[in-house]
């Protein structure tokens, strides 16, 4: 990862003259990719390096980026609603390059099958290690989702997760899936598995009776005598969006005010820069840099939206740098700040994407991976079926592993209608590949996994349709809740991002047939948010469905008919 690029062109020369193999020339490639890629001139004297949502993948995998993320109010086409031609356009990425396959869903399989895996934390490692060697004062920063995602992680509660960012080297996180292991649990964790190694920040979590803050606020970290304070947001909606059962004496929240006093007493404490480690959402985080002054940039996940270049946003304070880190172990930031006079002067941002063929794997980390993994591997390793087509998850409204869980519902529990919720997480899986139990696991490992078959009259469909869709569309970004639309199968129906709550849905129908207000529907779904709710885990139904068919065809996604969304760059 030393070569520049003109070192590399010229050995690339001398091999082809030399007829060296295809195999040494790839290799040769390669290398002059990483240098390009990896060599990030050190800037300032403050460098920050962040990830988020990777939810538990530790190894690498395929995560195609979405074709749909509508922006509605001011959202729409700016960032991060921006989808293939039109976010590269906006940030100036050739279109066929490893970058435009990055951020991108464009010509996914051909790409994909050209530059490899992304992710991998043994690669992240690597990358992680190289970029602070070269930057002595630096923070590793994990923005949360981190403990879930995978059947590892889901059956060891997080702990292989825990020992990987322990090893990997991370400072500071703050979390959002991980409180849907019960409070025991995440008390445990950061009070014990994470202490002394990782400190857990959330200004915005406090007791339900007298307002207590559960975690701490911020941490103060001095980087090359300068005192910077990293103050975490844990995602706001965690009770709403997750069983509320599982952390019943704590609340969550924006709490913009409290953000404000936490800021202010964090600067009268002597922090010279403060960054906010964010799991609200770009959205959100867009409005709360507009709102709360004193915040130098917001490290942002949640939404999973890979942006190349930090949005600046304007206040009565002065600026604020707004970012968001994509997901899935796919990229690492680099937040360089040249700090002068007590101050941030400038900066530089590198938002880079993990090819896990351009960065040898670390030993170390690969290591702890294989002893973590080994207990599990044979039932990991399990071959459900193959798949004929391109399996993905993301997308505002359905993707086509999303699919295969709505056809193995309907299946299952001989429904007429079936839901599935809009999660964000989920691998990626190519034509041709086999589909692995892991694979079923990567899109349902959660503790919450219940499937479920109930009656529901036609004006509660709506009902429920609606809620969701102004989870997502309603133009005032503090009630958006994250996450994408509910996926629907056995049903069609249109959608008016535009409109307003209770108007978005119409036209709903089954086989063509309008559904009716007063008559009732077979519905069934998964991830029940109430207490003691029981049925078949997800996973079971999922699996039991792709063995029983042994190839599965692409499936014909069942997608809204949409209103009033033409032009709109969020849509390919």
């Amino acid at each position: 990862m030393s070569l520049t690029r003109r070192e590399f062109l010229r050995l690339l020369a001398m091999a082809s003259a030399a007829g060296l193999s295809l195999d040494s020339r790839q290799a040769l490639s390669q290398a002059g990719a990483a240098a390009n890629l990896y060599d990030v001139p050190r800037f300032g004297n403050v460098s920050l390096l962040h990830f988020t949502d990777c939810h538990a993948q530790l190894l690498p995998v395929y995560f195609r980026e979405p074709n749909v993320n509508i922006g509605v109010g001011e959202g729409a086409n700016r960032a991060p609603h921006l989808v293939g031609e039109a976010l590269l356009k906006t940030f100036g990425i050739p279109s066929g390059t490893r970058e435009a396959h990055a951020f991108t869903h464009l010509d996914f399989e051909r790409a994909a099958r050209s530059f490899g895996k992304v992710g991998g934390f043994a690669h992240l490692a690597t990358l992680v290690k190289k970029l602070r060697a070269e930057r002595p004062a630096s923070l590793l920063l994990d923005g949360g989702d981190t403990w879930q995602g995978s059947a590892v992680s889901l059956w060891t509660e997080g702990r292989d997760m825990i020992e990987a960012t322990k090893l990997l080297g991370v400072d500071v996180m703050t979390g959002h899936w991980e409180f849907t292991y019960g409070a025991r649990r995440v008390r445990e964790a950061v009070d014990k598995d994470l202490a002394g190694r990782i400190e857990f920040v959330a200004q915005n979590v406090k007791t339900t009776d007298f307002g207590d803050p559960v975690f701490k606020a911020y941490t103060i970290r001095e980087l090359g005598g300068v005192p910077v304070a990293v103050v975490g947001q844990a995602f706001p909606y965690t009770p709403i969006a997750n069983p509320r059962w599982m952390i019943p004496e704590w609340s969550f929240g924006i709490e913009d005010q409290r953000l404000q006093q936490t800021v202010d007493e964090a600067r009268g404490k002597g922090a010279k820069v403060v960054v906010l480690l964010s799991h609200n959402g770009m959205d959100v985080d867009l409005k709360v840099a507009a709102r709360v002054t004193g915040i130098d940039a917001i490290l942002g996940g949640h939404t999973h939206d890979g942006v190349p270049a930090p949005v600046v946003v304007r206040n009565p304070g002065g600026a604020t740098l707004v970012t968001n880190a994509g997901s899935n172990g796919k990229f690492l930031a680099v937040l360089d700040l040249d700090v002068k006079g007590g101050k941030v002067a400038d900066f530089r941002y590198r938002l880079l994407p993990v090819f896990s063929n351009l960065l040898a794997p670390d030993p170390d980390m690969a290591r702890l991976i294989e002893r973590t993994r080994a207990p599990y591997r044979e039932r990991l390793a399990e071959t459900l079926a193959v798949s004929e087509g391109l399996l993905y998850r993301r997308g505002n409204f359905n993707g086509s592993f999303d699919q295969v869980i709505l056809d193995a519902l309907l299946e299952a529990k001989d429904a007429q209608i079936a839901f599935s919720p809009g999660f964000r997480w989920g691998t990626t899986i190519l034509p041709g590949e086999s589909i692995r139990f892991e694979h079923v696991m990567d899109q349902t490992a959660i503790t919450y996994p219940a499937s479920t078959r109930n009656e529901m009259t036609g004006a509660t469909i709506k009902a429920v349709l609606e809620d969701v869709c102004d989870n997502l569309f309603n133009p005032d970004p503090y009630y958006q809740q994250g996450g994408d639309m509910v996926r629907v199968g056995g049903m069609t129906y249109a959608c008016d991002p535009g409109a307003k709550m209770g108007s978005r849905i119409s036209d709903m129908r089954i086989g063509g047939q309008p559904i009716a207000a007063d008559k009732s529907y077979v519905v069934a779904g998964w991830a029940p948010v109430a207490e003691g709710v029981k049925g078949e885990p997800i996973w079971d139904v999922v699996s039991r469905y792709l063995r029983a068919r042994k190839t599965v065809r692409p499936p014909r996604l069942s997608l809204p008919r949409l209103i009033g969304t033409a032009g709109n760059k969020g849509l390919a």
